[in-house]
């Protein structure tokens, strides 16, 4: 619980920054409640009990070697564990239900859509009402609800973002959604938590809550200064490894904070890299996707020193 209060970057759920990490930490908390007091209160309390009545040499203590069968011992012994499952199985279907991922979050904006593709190992978030996309850091709007689609173009992967709630699957040819809020600005840690090869500790990222103002003026200096998408750097995304790999192989997509930003983002990039994994081709593509258009051009990946860029808010 302590370790959720060091550093800059909010990493636990015990520190919620969203309302869903808030109603998982409430959760928790309810969940571990019951536990203590209706299953490791009694047996703490009985334990001295027994040890103290049935102490060596205690004349008081009842000795029955013939004893078979008490009702108010059976009563106990079923009783008690039955009220347990009934107590942790309704706290689990409610939540279950309220904390549905799917399920959007009640709010008076609209949520601000963003599609999520996992790669080994980085993440490829893209923002397709805004035509951009970014590696290694995930920008969002404080106090808006953000939805988000996701995919795999390799194998099946987890995206969690701790702080703000609410772990999913990403599959290849097949989407997911989920719903976050962040409800202060902020670092929080986001990561990939099902072991997918070698590079699976490099697979972490930052989301940055910002203010609104803040959030769109960071939209128009990706769209400015942002590296424009084009078939080289697709199949740059879908052969290098790792972030460190595609900046070595092409310079040009280095940033102030480790992170890479892509502009002239086409709408239908995701749908074609889910259409491309179902069917079995080249995830890489997407010369399809973006309309005929950029370089042909083999893209060779170097292997940098193993290190991990932190994104600025």
């Amino acid at each position: 619980m302590l370790g959720s209060c060091v550093g800059n970057e909010h990493m636990s759920f015990l520190d919620p920054q969203g309302p869903v990490a808030h109603a998982e930490a409430v959760h928790f908390y309810w969940i571990v409640g019951i536990m203590a007091v209706f299953v490791a209160g009694p047996i703490f309390l009985a334990l001295p009990f027994f040890l103290w009545r049935y102490r060596y040499g205690n004349a008081r203590a009842k000795y029955a070697p013939n004893w078979k069968d008490s009702a108010p011992v059976i009563a106990f012994t079923w009783i008690g564990p039955v009220l347990i499952v009934c107590g942790l199985g309704y706290f689990v279907w409610t939540d279950s239900h309220r904390l549905n991922p799917y399920r959007a979050l009640a709010s008076n904006q609209p949520p601000l859509q963003m599609q999520v593709i996992g790669y080994d190992w980085k993440w490829l978030f893209i923002y397709p009402k805004q035509g951009i996309a970014t590696i290694g850091t995930m920008a969002l709007p404080v106090g808006r609800p953000v939805t988000l689609h996701l995919t795999s173009a390799t194998v099946m992967q987890s995206f969690f973002i701790p702080a703000l709630g609410s772990q999913i699957y990403a599959m290849g040819g097949m989407v997911t959604r989920l719903n976050l809020e962040a409800m202060h600005p902020g670092r929080y840690l986001g990561e990939n938590t099902m072991y997918n090869g070698n590079g699976f500790h490099f697979q972490k990222f930052t989301a940055v809550g910002m203010t609104p103002d803040r959030f769109k003026a960071w939209v128009k200096q990706v769209k400015f200064n942002g590296t424009p998408i084009d078939a080289r750097i697709l199949t740059a995304i879908g052969t290098c490894s790792t972030r460190e790999q595609m900046i070595a192989a092409m310079p040009s997509l280095a940033s102030t904070d480790g992170a890479i930003y892509l502009k002239d983002v086409s709408p239908g990039l995701f749908p074609a890299i889910v259409k491309a994994v179902k069917q079995g081709t080249t995830p890489g593509l997407a010369h399809a996707a973006q309309g005929g258009s950029g370089s042909r051009r083999s893209t060779t990946c170097k292997t940098p020193p193993p290190r991990l860029a932190r994104a600025e808010p």
